[in-house]
């Protein structure tokens, strides 16, 4: 269990422990970890739970929880104070949900926040022009453990980086295709995301993946693509954020970043998959970025 699911379940456990509880209040209160002990993507179902009325201001108070998790600047010192103060924020928005719901109403809600199980997104590849590239053309990406695997197989070529005479100049791309251009730092990006983690070095490539990645964030915005425009952005400064040691990364915020790729790929492919779970992650993280960026100025 990563440390922000056993963060927010044990908020919720003492939480709790003030309440009255009933053996009803017990059954709900396990069903209500469960949605985060199985959940696939957090931010995600905490979104989709601040639409249902009766979770909506609770949801809303781990959300603010979420945050305070995902932007990585813990203070271990006051760690225990933090936690009880986030625990006892949300006592009263937890009664008033035991009150409205009972195990049977709650569990026809939680249906519809856990799908990881049921759902599958496919995102069908087709490889044309380079035989060499052994490709499944149906890829199948079932939770976020394996978008590591699949964006490992989505890049076209070799990505040649930026060298310092270089500067931000970036090879002219009238003669090459829009597709080329846009998948071709792909892998390269994932590469690098597999290499960060808590404390490690920063690989040296990040500053050139951060400038093509800025570079073909305009080549889109030329090409009328808001969307890939607002990925490639968000990659860029979640890399850059990450660089200068303004932001951790976190499980959460690499998974966020890998969300960027998955829908730069899928728009890209012009296939009609479902991507809206990444398309959501992506989007929240990009404006959780620019309030990240806005407190560093």
């Amino acid at each position: 269990m990563d440390l922000i699911k056993q963060y927010i379940v044990q908020t919720i456990s003492t939480a709790a422990s003030n309440l009255r509880l009933n053996n009803q209040r017990i059954e709900v209160l396990a069903m209500l970890k469960e949605v985060f002990l199985k959940s696939k993507d957090i931010q995600h179902d905490l979104n989709k739970m601040k639409k249902i009325t009766e979770l909506s201001k609770f949801a809303i108070k781990l959300n603010e929880i979420y945050y305070y998790l995902l932007e990585g600047q813990i203070d271990f010192l006051k760690v225990s104070e933090k936690f009880k103060e986030h625990s006892f924020s949300l006592i009263k928005e937890l009664n008033v949900v035991l009150d409205l719901v009972n195990p049977y109403t709650f569990r026809e809600t939680i249906d519809h926040i856990i799908e990881s199980e049921k759902k599958v997104v496919e995102l069908i590849i087709e490889d044309e022009k380079d035989s060499n590239h052994d490709i499944d053309n149906s890829l199948k990406i079932r939770n976020t453990d394996e978008i590591n695997e699949s964006l490992s197989q989505f890049s076209e070529g070799p990505i040649t980086l930026l060298t310092d005479q270089e500067n931000i100049e970036i090879e002219d791309k009238s003669d090459k295709g829009f597709e080329n251009i846009i998948l071709n730092p792909i892998k390269a990006v994932d590469e690098i995301l597999n290499k960060l983690n808590f404390g490690s070095e920063i690989p040296q490539e990040t500053s050139d993946i951060i400038k093509i990645m800025q570079s073909n964030a305009e080549f889109a915005s030329e090409n009328g693509f808001e969307i890939l425009t607002q990925m490639h952005e968000t990659v860029a400064q979640g890399l850059a954020l990450i660089q200068s040691k303004a932001l951790n990364p976190s499980k959460e915020v690499i998974e966020s970043l890998r969300s960027c790729l998955i829908v730069i790929v899928a728009v890209v492919k012009s296939k009609e998959v479902d991507i809206k779970n990444y398309l959501n992650r992506a989007e929240v993280f990009s404006k959780f970025l620019q309030k990240k960026s806005e407190a560093n100025k």
